[in-house]
């Protein structure tokens, strides 16, 4: 599939867990990483030395990020929203960029209002940030792999179903 995507964490608490999601970034193909109102400090764990192979770009705030976003590329919010798509059907966009919030309080409200698309993952309660991101680049990267579409994902719900 052509295309590009990069995923980022708006304001988030734990350092940690954007190296996290910067290394599942790279290992998934994600064409860059971002972090909106933090700067973010070399991790010593971070053994496979990815800002050699995936940028990092670093916006003060969210109106920031806007302004240098790239042409036809689309805002999927990850978050718990009612309206939220299920990731089970969502066929991920050629050209995206994934914005994950903060671990304690999620997307805010100014960011949900400027995503194109909001999706959610499986569960009632939240989970780890850079878990979550790289979740939801596995999905990406599953459904390119097996050149999945939205009639593959019916078809392989209706076959459950009936078993």
């Amino acid at each position: 599939m052509r295309g590009y995507f990069g995923i980022g964490i708006e304001y988030t608490k734990n350092k940690k867990n954007i190296g996290t999601l910067w290394r599942s970034a790279m290992l998934f193909n994600s064409a860059f990483v971002y972090t909106l109102g933090m700067r973010y400090k070399w991790q010593p764990t971070d053994t496979l030395k990815t800002h050699r192979h995936v940028p990092l770009f670093e916006y003060s705030s969210l109106d920031e990020l806007l302004q240098s976003f790239p042409k036809d590329a689309e805002l999927v919010g990850v978050e718990m929203t009612e309206d939220a798509a299920d990731i089970v059907d969502f066929i991920h966009p050629r050209q995206c960029i994934y914005l994950l919030g903060t671990e304690d309080t999620g997307l805010t409200p100014e960011a949900l209002e400027k995503c194109h698309k909001v999706i959610r993952l499986p569960g009632r309660r939240s989970m780890n940030v850079s878990v979550a991101g790289s979740l939801v680049l596995y999905d990406r990267f599953l459904k390119e792999s097996l050149r999945i579409n939205q009639r593959d994902i019916v078809s392989l719900k209706e076959r459950m179903v009936l078993r």
